[in-house]
């Protein structure tokens, strides 16, 4: 019997190199390499500038705040997602509001996303699940159709001119709509680099935006890097140099920066990375050959529109409710198969319920939970461990379909 992981770290000897590298440097907070990742990032997805911190949270987080979202305000999300995506409403004081899925869809849906909006929404914070875009499209149809209600707070506001798109684009780096990588569609895209994403720093992420009239994107990257170490005036780095050891606090902000150590593994994983995506597509397309033709609901990562980054290959299971589904992973579980479930709505959350939130508001969401199941997919597995995995789901699922 084989032992398949459901999402290890893809780990190279350039990875080590790279990661001794930095140690040896003698630098290892935040400096050079830090720097070269955060403009290799913003060249990749084709933004001016990117931040590179300690997680996705922290990204989403310090976007809210540059743009003065706070108490009062309204922030609308999908009901259909991982908690990051929500709490940081919470830890700026802002109101969350949960969005259900469209029928049959795992993407918000885009109706009541549209009767949700009030003189109060500041923000809507979309999420690309699995490596898949959401439609980018009509969620900026939305947003300028409903410019008239919008009254901006801050400079950043007034500057948007209408509610921000603020994407949680957590799996989706390397992914494109209409030709446009995602990063770059967004007004802000908010990228996870966690070890069990595509591409990993360990723990990390990145924020890109696209160029706001009348702000310059300098000025919006010197904002974030005070946000995010302190509010001190200087890094560590430009403290080095020769009599520059001053330095002021100008807020009394957070600490989120990314490390140098961290760096170094994204700088060896970008380099590796379009083997990568195109090693996650082979795999999604030994699956989707063999579960299509079984009426398994699968996410459909590539299509005419939309080129997925391939992050997880969700499965729906046709009949099947909690209870099977359990069943169905617990078999694969015995044959050395890790599966897993994204998500289990926010409203299903004791966190989320506290808040008022309750599952019967959100059906469609429920429907696409309770017989969701998720495969093993990533580039440590070789064809035969494909071929393992599939083999055995279709085995398991003949009982069940």
């Amino acid at each position: 019997m084989m032992n398949i992981k459901f999402s290890p770290p893809d780990i190279s000897e350039l990875e080590i190199y790279e990661v001794s590298e930095a140690l040896r440097s003698g630098w290892i907070t935040t400096g050079p390499r830090t720097k070269k990742l955060e403009a290799d990032i913003a060249e990749y997805v084709g933004t001016a500038r990117a931040v590179c911190l300690n997680s996705q949270t922290a990204c989403a987080e310090l976007a809210l705040r540059l743009l003065g979202i706070g108490e009062g305000d309204e922030v609308i999300t999908s009901a259909y997602t991982y908690t990051a995506s929500a709490s940081v409403i919470c830890h700026v004081g802002a109101k969350p509001v949960l969005i259900d899925t469209a029928k049959d869809s795992f993407e918000m849906d885009y109706g009541q996303l549209e009767a949700a909006i009030n003189g109060n929404t500041k923000a809507i914070i979309p999420v690309d699940i699995g490596g898949v875009p959401c439609d980018y499209g009509r969620i900026f149809d939305i947003v300028n159709r409903k410019k008239g209600m919008f009254t901006p707070k801050t400079d950043m506001q007034k500057a948007l001119g209408r509610i921000a798109v603020m994407a949680d684009t957590a799996h989706s780096f390397g992914a494109s709509q209409n030709g446009k990588m995602i990063g770059s569609i967004a007004d802000f895209s908010s990228f996870s680099f966690h070890a069990v994403k595509n591409l990993t720093t360990a723990e990390g992420g990145a924020l890109t935006w696209r160029t706001v009239d009348g702000i310059d994107d300098g000025e919006i990257y010197r904002r974030l890097q005070l946000f995010s170490l302190h509010g001190q005036s200087k890094d560590a780095l430009a403290k080095t140099r020769l009599g520059a050891w001053e330095y002021d606090i100008v807020g009394p902000w957070y600490k989120c920066n990314m490390t140098d150590i961290m760096a170094a593994l994204g700088l060896a994983q970008m380099k590796r990375y379009p083997s990568m995506l195109a090693r996650r597509k082979e795999i999604i397309g030994v699956y989707d050959e063999a579960l299509k033709p079984l009426g398994v609901e699968v996410l459909p990562h590539y299509t005419e529109t939309n080129v997925s980054s391939g992050h997880l290959y969700m499965t729906r299971v046709p009949g099947c409710d909690e209870k099977r589904r359990s069943e169905i992973i617990v078999k694969m579980a015995e044959r050395g198969i890790a599966c897993n479930v994204h998500y289990k709505p926010l409203p299903m959350h004791t966190a989320y319920k506290s808040l008022g939130f309750s599952i019967d508001d959100y059906p469609n969401a429920y429907e696409r939970f309770k017989n969701e199941i998720t495969l093993p997919l990533h580039t440590c597995l070789t064809d035969e461990e494909v071929r393992y995995v599939i083999d055995n789901y279709v085995d398991i699922l003949k009982e069940y379909i």
